[in-house]
Order: C-alpha cells, then structure tokens, then sequence
C-alpha cells in the first residue's frame, strides 16, 4: 500500500512536470500544444533533437528547470518501480535465510506438525513456555501468516522424511502430529520414530478407533479433542466447581497457578533428603502433589514428609511460575 501512494505521487509529479512544461514553451517560444509537449519530453529525456522555436534566455534557463526536475522525477519513479517489484521477493528469501539458519540450530526443540485449530492450540501454549519449536505446515496462506509472526515454519508435507529432517527432528524432544487425517498421523508418527527413536510423539485421534492404531504406529500418546470436549462439557454440568478449580491449573482462566514437574539432577543438594527436611513449601510456596521415581512409570500422589529424594525422581508441583523458577534453582543447588 505504501509503494502504491509512492508511484501515484511520482506519477503525478511527472503529469504536473509535463503540464508544467507545455504551458511554458507555448508562452516562452510561442508554439502550440503539440510541439510543446514535444519540446518538454525531448528536453526531460535528453535525446537531444533540435528545438522547435527560437530558444531565448528565459527558455534556457525553464529548460534547465525542466531537466532537472524532470530527470528527478524519473531517476525515483524507476528506483521505487524495481523496489516495488523486487524489493518483496528479497525480503521473503532473506527472511526464509533466517529462518532456515534458526532452524538449523535448534537442539532440544519440539516439532508441530499441522497448523489447524489442534495446532494452533499447541502453538500458542509453546509460546506461553517460550519452548523452542518448529512448525511444519502445507496451506501456504498459513505459512504466510505464520511468518508474519515470526514462527519457524517449514512450508512441506509432514509424512515426508524430507520435510521432518529439515526440522531437525534428529535433535528434536518431542513432535505433535495435528494434522486433519488419522492416516496422516500415523504416517507422521511411524516416519517419525523411524528418524528418531527416542522423540516423544503425541498425536491427535479424528476417529476413536484410531488410538491403537497411532500406539502401534510409534506414538507414545494420543489425544482426541471431541472427546476430550464431549467430557468437559459433561464435567461443566455436573461438577462445575472441580472444572473452575482445574481452569485455574490448567491455565484455562486466570492465570494464577500452573502444573508442572521438576526432576532431581545428579548433583542436587537435595537428593537422599526427606521432603520433610527438603522443605520444598515452605522455601518456594510450592505444593508437591506428586512424586514419581526415577525407574518407575506409576506416581505416588501427595507424599508423606518420610519420602526420600533419589536422583532421577520427578515431582509434580502446583504453583505459580516464579515459584517454580525457585524449585528449579533449589534443587540444582
């Protein structure tokens, strides 16, 4: 829009320069209009052809007003014409330079695979973490508006080995499959653990039938938003209370409180403590809901102060995101 105003202003600008001129030589050399206008675009282009009447002091001198403002006018209409033109092309292969340089250098990072309402969803809550992610998406319109917020978006189809290598997915954590199919996502999922067999896939289920089917593909969860939105209406009528207090956890109302989970490293000054002694509360206002140790899948909800930290174990907090910054500082103490 702003290129546009500038070439209507520059074109205007020639228009009255052109004007300008005619009106000028029919009084200084008293021709009419044609040779005029003749007169005023040999004298702006510089070409050089002969007058058309005799060319007195006060001509000269308009002449060289003419060139002047009229080689102006031109040299800027053709620079913002090759900008107009060019200057965009250049900018999107720079920025998708960048982008590719970002991506490259992404270690740790998650991969989203599909820009839909799933996706979306995904996106915005990796934003909130400030987690380090990359979105593969085919739409090129989504892409597009992706870029625009700076996203790192690989335009391609996600069941394409090709297209999960260029998001790293050697280097990747984890990858959601959201894209519109279950046989998408399953494609997505075994392609995926094939590249790499240690990622965390989590995938969206279309059809209840599909959960299996993404489980034997390589997926280590499925979800699936009708039900999960079929259970939640349901929990609104009956336990509306219970809903609000997990809108307040999950981050789906005001955002006070959030879960999260915090693992004891090798060097912890709190490994082989009891958490009666660890003191966990009273130091980061944290409550421990959970505790699951180091070599087992299942957890131990609320803990009894007599449990003892061992490296490796993760616990499961409640608490504010500063609070949590605390306990992670504490335990790498």
């Amino acid at each position: 829009m702003k290129n546009r105003r500038k070439i209507t202003l520059i074109l205007l600008f020639l228009l009255i320069i052109l004007v300008t001129g005619m009106c000028g030589y029919m009084i200084l050399l008293h021709v009419d209009a044609v040779d005029a206008l003749y007169m005023t675009v040999i004298t702006i282009s510089t070409v050089g052809y002969g007058e058309v009447g005799v060319m007195t002091d006060a001509a000269k001198l308009f002449s060289i007003f003419i060139i002047f403002a009229g080689l102006s006018a031109v040299g800027y209409g053709v620079s913002s014409l090759v900008a107009y033109f060019f200057e965009g092309e250049l900018r999107a292969a720079w920025r998708k330079k960048r982008m590719e340089n970002k991506i490259q250098e992404l270690k740790n990072h998650y991969i989203v695979c599909g820009a839909g309402e799933v996706g979306r969803t995904v996106i915005k809550c990796l934003k909130e973490h400030r987690s380090s992610f990359v979105v593969i998406e085919e739409n090129e319109k989504q892409v597009e508006e992706l870029a625009q917020a700076d996203i790192l978006t690989i335009p391609g189809d996600a069941t394409h080995e090709d297209t999960l290598q260029k998001a790293g997915i050697a280097n990747a954590k984890g990858i959601v499959c959201a894209l519109p199919t279950d046989s998408e996502n399953v494609f997505t999922a075994l392609t995926a653990r094939q590249m790499n067999a240690d990622i965390c896939i989590v995938s969206k289920a279309v059809e209840p039938t599909s959960h299996n089917k993404l489980i034997k593909a390589g997926a280590n969860h499925t979800i699936s938003p009708n039900e999960i939105g079929g259970q939640r209406i349901a929990a609104l009528l009956l336990r509306p209370s219970v809903i609000s207090f997990l809108d307040v956890i999950t981050r789906a109302g005001d955002i006070t409180l959030d879960l999260a989970e915090v693992v004891i490293p090798p060097q912890s000054g709190l490994t082989d403590k009891k958490l009666a002694e660890a003191k966990i509360p009273e130091r980061t206002g944290l409550i421990v809901l959970a505790l699951r140790r180091g070599d087992s899948k299942k957890f131990k909800f609320n803990p009894g102060s007599g449990e003892i930290i061992r490296v490796g174990d993760t616990m499961v907090v409640l608490g504010t995101a500063e609070q949590v910054g605390t306990l992670e500082i504490l335990v790498n103490q």
